[in-house]
């Protein structure tokens, strides 16, 4: 199944999500390590294993992180050669003064923006998305 490249179908489709919980930027030193946690997402690094985990996960065992995320999920299939998505999701939250972290995974792209931005990044979206449409 492959994805969808007409940015402008990307974005009257994107239909965000807000997942549940609140999530956490953390290191560990090897993939080992990183396994053991079960993150939601890792990335071997130079100079270390950037997980991302629940933040309660992360609390439990005494990982230090900087920041809160919510993590919304474009729920429209976005191929990985699509062009703009990013660039055209990071010019509306910016334009909001939101942070964004975007991680593209094969099927959708994912978005961990702070927690107190969450409900502001979500209308940010929305709109984007309506402005698009027909």
């Amino acid at each position: 199944m492959t994805g969808e490249t007409d940015l402008r179908k990307l974005l009257q489709g994107m239909q965000p999500i807000l997942n549940q919980g609140e999530f956490v930027f953390c290191t560990v030193e090897t993939m080992q390590q990183a396994h053991a946690l079960e993150p939601l997402c890792m990335f071997q690094e130079m100079e270390a294993v950037t997980v991302i985990l629940p933040k309660e996960k992360a609390d439990a065992v005494s990982l230090p992180h900087a920041g809160t995320f919510a993590w919304i999920t474009l729920k429209v299939h976005s191929s990985l050669e699509a062009v703009g998505l990013t660039a055209a999701v990071s010019n509306a939250l910016t334009k909001a003064n939101i942070s964004c972290n975007v991680v593209a995974a094969y099927y959708h792209d994912h978005l961990f923006v702070p927690v107190t931005d969450a409900e502001r990044a979500m209308d940010v979206l929305t709109t984007l998305s309506e402005q698009e449409s027909p």
